[in-house]
């Protein structure tokens, strides 16, 4: 699949969860992290969009939202 197929999202994990356990999930899903947040426990990934109900249910995550660019007036 190319990155053209792929949507950018921003992932927070719970406070307990273990990251490694969110990774392996990720990479089965056919995911990628694009950075790593040190300020909150949390990811920028690009998947699939077709995925992202799946990574919502992960054990691991708090959050998804897609990524996109916010405008003011």
């Amino acid at each position: 699949m190319s990155d053209q197929d792929k949507k950018s999202f921003i992932v927070t994990l719970k406070e307990n969860a273990s990251a490694a356990k969110f990774k392996e999930g990720l990479s089965k899903l056919g995911g990628e992290i694009t950075h790593e947040y040190t300020l909150i426990k949390g990811f920028a990934v690009k998947l699939p969009g077709f995925h992202a109900d799946s990574l919502k249910k992960h054990d691991e995550v708090a959050t998804v939202e897609e990524d996109k660019e916010v405008k003011t007036q």
